[in-house]
């Protein structure tokens, strides 16, 4: 029998995270969530992406009896032992309704790549209602509010019975020292770092630099960098080769992308290949304390979150010039550029241009050129298969940027 990571339609609810990547890419924690599939099981598994995203995240996998799991949940214990007990021909389904599991034959049906309840009946399974409803990563605003639960499910993960290396420098201060784990080649620089009330992960070869708070529960994932100075107050993620400056709270930075400078981020989430320009700041909590809503593609109007926290939710490559100012639930989408004073609107399209004054198309050939030079600052080349997928997004994305029509 071999596994099968999947996508349902939540895919639609997570855009613009998902335009770039399924939903099985995004980093929750310390890890990913397919890769905290693979530690669980040990083992690769296979995946399968929505349309014009499998020739990049797919990984095909042979075998007549495939088991296909949805990848936006957390594999706790019981359901993968629900997922193992699979029996052939049958679907799990959530008392939601959602499609936690399915075990089939050897390919789908002819489909865009998601596998909803519907589409498992078209397989011929026979589905059945499980008590089950494990934590999940069903909208933007999940990711910050599960962060902290996953840091610590991610924890004995990513650590395992390697050794720590320890805190080495003299002057950084510790406290609840036994909850932090230091990756071989971290290093920290009078600092300061608590994790009394969560762990603290630091990755290989990054760094927390002089005069830095660190509290409460923290990744900083390889070759990450928090700035001197900054207060990181708890349950944020800092993805690989990234940086975080300034005030950072409850806070997911995927990886590649830049918060290095002053100004507050708080319940947010940056893809990759992000930069929030120094002094930007971005709000998490309205005036009137109501709850936050945020865009929601599929539905083209404002969802409530049930929160009265949330600040940011920006897409892949895109960045905010200095000093921008940016309104309780911002969604921010794919390749847009935000500068200029006064607060721009809450939803902006992929590809826009400009700020509060207005917005007008930023070019798909300008974007890519940009693309290829923030990428080659890290030794990275933008190949032609992301150049691709970013030029889907482009076209899938244009019915948003209304001022072209």
């Amino acid at each position: 029998m071999a596994f099968v990571l999947f996508e349902d339609a939540s895919h639609f609810d997570l855009l613009p995270l998902t335009y770039t990547r399924p939903l099985y890419g995004l980093r929750c924690g310390i890890l990913n969530m397919d890769q905290r599939w693979e530690q669980v099981f040990g083992a690769p598994l296979g995946r399968q992406a929505y349309d014009y995203l499998q020739p990049v995240f797919g990984q095909a996998v042979a075998g007549e009896d495939l088991t296909w799991i949805n990848g936006k949940f957390v594999p706790e214990p019981e359901l993968i032992r629900l997922v193992r007990d699979l029996p052939p021909g049958t679907a799990w389904l959530t008392p939601r309704g959602e499609l936690l599991a399915a075990r089939s034959g050897p390919s789908l049906p002819d489909t865009d790549g998601l596998i909803t309840p519907e589409r498992a009946a078209e397989m011929g399974l026979r589905s059945e209602t499980v008590a089950l409803d494990p934590p999940a990563i069903r909208f933007p605003e999940d990711i910050f509010a599960l962060n902290r639960e996953l840091i610590a499910f991610d924890f004995p993960l990513v650590t395992g019975a390697a050794p720590s290396a320890g805190i080495t420098d003299p002057h950084t201060r510790v406290y609840g020292a036994d909850n932090i784990y230091v990756a071989p080649g971290a290093q920290t620089r009078a600092a300061i770092l608590n994790a009394e009330d969560g762990p603290i992960y630091l990755g290989p070869h990054s760094l927390v630099s002089e005069g830095t708070i660190v509290r409460n529960s923290h990744a900083l994932l390889a070759h990450a960098v928090v700035a001197p100075g900054a207060k990181l107050r708890g349950d944020t993620t800092v993805g690989p080769w990234s940086k975080a400056g300034g005030e950072v709270t409850n806070t997911v930075i995927m990886g590649y992308s830049n918060k290095g400078h002053d100004g507050y981020l708080g319940n947010a989430v940056l893809g990759y290949w992000c930069n929030i320009g120094a002094d930007s700041n971005s709000s998490n909590l309205k005036n009137n304390y109501a709850n936050v809503k945020l865009w929601h593609y599929p539905s083209g109007c404002f969802r409530d979150t049930g929160r009265q926290f949330c600040g940011l939710i920006m897409g892949d490559h895109s960045k905010c010039g200095i000093n921008t100012m940016l309104n309780t639930g911002t969604v921010v989408g794919v390749s847009a550029n935000i500068f200029g004073a006064g607060f721009p609107r809450v939803f902006i399209p992929s590809f826009a241009w400009g700020g509060a004054h207005g917005f007008s198309s930023y070019r798909i050939d300008k974007a890519l050129e940009v693309a290829r030079l923030v990428m080659s600052r890290r030794g990275l080349a933008l190949n032609e298969q992301e150049q691709a997928i970013l030029t889907a997004v482009y076209e899938r994305s244009a019915p948003y940027r209304r001022w072209e029509h």
